[in-house]
């Protein structure tokens, strides 16, 4: 007996529907018309089903059928895992809709908004949950396949690389700024009227005070590589957090501060921050995509992408 059941085909979704519709319809003709199939394609799919179980599920007298004292329990088990079925598609279909995105400070409050409204141009039904703390952190974060794709503006270096993919985005250019009439700037450089900026030397640079984003963003790791390495003797007098708040005190002149020209391209169009350019200092960097190699690419992750890449600058 065991062997005989084994040699059975498996009991299908299909099967089921179709008992199911029968059950409630009372008929394989008004099933087949439910279910949109031929009629005896309809009563295949019955048989199959009652040879499976090894059971009948409704007598037939003529042309009707009458349920069998057997069909009521198997009605109620195939309702269940119908049910399940349907659940788990729905499950899919949200899951295939959601994305996890990670961005660092600069990208995920002056670069990505505009982004994220193409993605929900194209896709309005997208799901979309946003992750930003600074590079070190999103990356973490990748690693443990809490996020689908990241944007950073520093080296993701990750603790494991061969899991993680990493591929240049775009540039990006960080500058040094102040308050317009800022009293640091009073005695040392010259303002340049062609430019709209002061210009100053690396040596008069390190006599002033300077604001700076704590260690693991992106752009402390520009700072430090790109900027600090030519002034030893600089005097960083304070590492913060938040872009916005480098903002504010430079613009309370308490020093001069270094972010993205993102940040600060609003202040400095009105006139209220004024660009600092230090002779011999570059400060360009590349930004990267980021994501962990075993995590799923859905449609809405190669939505994504795609804008994001027609938005290389």
């Amino acid at each position: 007996m065991k062997k005989a059941m084994q040699g059975l085909p498996k009991i299908t979704l299909k099967q089921l529907s179709v008992f199911v519709s029968i059950y409630q319809t009372g008929s394989t003709s008004r099933a087949s018309e439910a279910l949109h199939l031929s009629q005896s394609a309809v009563s295949s799919a019955l048989t199959e089903l009652e040879a499976r179980l090894q059971m009948p599920l409704f007598e037939r007298v003529g042309r009707r059928l009458n349920q069998h004292p057997n069909a009521h329990p198997i009605y109620i088990q195939a309702q269940a895992i119908l049910g399940q079925s349907l659940t788990l598609e729905h499950y899919h279909k949200h899951q295939a809709g959601q994305i996890h995105i990670g961005a660092s400070t600069t990208i995920g409050n002056y670069v990505l908004p505009p982004l994220l409204a193409k993605l929900y141009e194209a896709l309005p039904d997208a799901d979309v949950d946003m992750y930003i703390a600074n590079t070190q952190e999103v990356v973490a974060e990748v690693e443990q396949l809490n996020i689908d794709i990241a944007l950073v503006e520093g080296m993701p270096r990750p603790v494991d690389m061969k899991v993680i993919e990493q591929r240049v985005w775009r540039t990006d250019t960080l500058m040094i700024f102040a308050k317009h009439d800022s009293k640091w700037l009073t005695d040392v450089g010259y303002y340049n009227d062609a430019n709209n900026c002061y210009e100053l030397s690396i040596e008069q640079l390190s006599t002033l005070p300077l604001l700076v984003r704590e260690a693991g963003s992106g752009t402390r790791q520009i700072i430090d590589e790109q900027l600090l390495q030519h002034l030893p003797n600089a005097e960083v007098i304070m590492a913060i957090q938040q872009s916005e708040a480098i903002k504010h005190m430079v613009s309370a002149d308490i020093g001069l501060g270094c972010l993205s020209q993102h940040v600060i391209e609003a202040e400095l169009a009105t006139g209220k921050l004024v660009q600092v350019q230090v002779a011999g200092i570059d400060l360009s960097r590349t930004w990267w995509l980021v994501w962990h190699k075993a995590r799923h690419q859905s449609p809405i992750w190669q939505s994504f992408i795609d804008i994001i890449q027609e938005d290389r600058v």
